[in-house]
């Protein structure tokens, strides 16, 4: 989560200190010594980073980023594209063996971070339904795929660690659905509460 009531500064450096912790060695390699913390944990991580390095932007970058991501529809589409490519199993071997590709992913996934939380408030409960409609079915299928292959999708990884992460995808996917869910629900009745209140008594 963003951290909420830090100024800019301080999520800056939170981020800066975040960016430095997961690039110690050490750390980085419990990270993707596992398949499913390589995917589950590592990458929101990065994006964690880069939702708080957003908080850090200049207003006149804020404002071209603006008008070139209305309703937040081109932040959204461009972190939904950065998930779906490095959900690639291909993409996970050749991160673990190259370092241009092992930085291209954690740039991209600090990127995808930041235009999340660019996006997100600018979206509104419609685009970001149909964005969480897109990216949270595809995460139960590649999940339910890494669930149900008999054949090892990525060669660092073990059979059973690859059917680990299909759980933990699945299980991603409907808590994440269920939450959005709930907050909307909430949001209604808060709309509804506030309506009720307003309206004049016809009594």
């Amino acid at each position: 989560m963003v951290a909420i009531g830090c100024t800019p500064r301080r999520q800056v450096l939170v981020a800066l200190a975040w960016t430095a912790l997961l690039l110690v060695p050490a750390v980085r390699q419990w990270l993707t010594a596992s398949m499913w913390r390589h995917m589950v944990l590592q990458f929101p991580l990065w994006m964690l980073a880069g939702a708080w390095l957003a908080a850090g932007l200049p207003p006149a970058v804020r404002a071209r980023a603006t008008r070139w991501n209305a309703h937040g529809i081109s932040g959204l589409v461009a972190t939904g594209t950065v998930l779906a490519v490095l959900m690639v199993p291909r993409v996970l071997d050749l991160a673990l063996v190259s370092a241009p590709i092992e930085g291209a992913k954690c740039v991209a996934l600090v990127v995808a971070g930041t235009a999340l939380r660019l996006s997100w408030r600018a979206a509104g409960l419609v685009v970001q339904g149909f964005f969480l409609g897109n990216v949270l079915p595809m995460t139960a299928v590649v999940g339910q795929l890494y669930i149900d292959s008999p054949l090892r999708l990525c060669n660092a990884y073990l059979l059973d660690d690859q059917a680990r992460l299909g759980q933990w995808l699945v299980g991603a996917a409907v808590l994440m659905a269920v939450g959005w869910l709930a907050q909307v629900a909430w949001w209604v009745a808060l709309r509804e509460g506030a309506s009720a209140v307003l309206a004049p008594d016809k009594g």
